[in-house]
């Protein structure tokens, strides 16, 4: 569909612009969290790792654990940080995903896991982070 004559932009346009926009600074915030990852010596293993209960992140290894990474950006701290926002609910949804991805994945099913959340504020090129190792457990749920 083209634009309207008079050069706006329709809403669902805009509502696509902004969609396309938020993949895009995902992308690029969880692009900067892998590098920074791995430069700290983690592998790895898979990116964007997805199942009907959600999306993991990043798959990585810590030595002989596996790791599930969640990536919560916020362009500021004012209304809380990123981690905050992985409430229970969601917690139990990286849960089953990671559950999923290791029946998937058999050969990594022997090996001890941990759930990190990387919270990153600011530039999405190159955003701040903190990054919380061991954020909550399994049996958190």
């Amino acid at each position: 569909m083209a634009p309207p004559a008079d050069g706006n932009v329709t809403p669902m346009r805009a509502l696509r612009r902004r969609a396309i926009d938020r993949r895009a600074r995902g992308a690029e915030v969880e692009a900067a969290v892998r590098r920074h990852l791995l430069r700290a010596g983690l592998e790895d293993i898979a990116t964007n790792a997805g199942c009907r209960f959600g999306e993991i992140d990043l798959v990585m290894r810590d030595g002989e654990r596996v790791v599930f990474v969640e990536v919560r950006y916020r362009a500021s701290d004012a209304f809380g940080g990123g981690a905050a926002s992985v409430d229970a609910r969601k917690r139990a949804r990286l849960v089953r995903a990671a559950e999923v991805f290791l029946k998937r994945v058999p050969s990594l099913a022997r090996f001890p896991c941990r759930f990190d959340v990387v919270e990153a504020t600011g530039d999405p090129a190159h955003p701040t982070l903190r990054w919380h190792r061991a954020a909550f457990r399994a049996d958190d749920r």
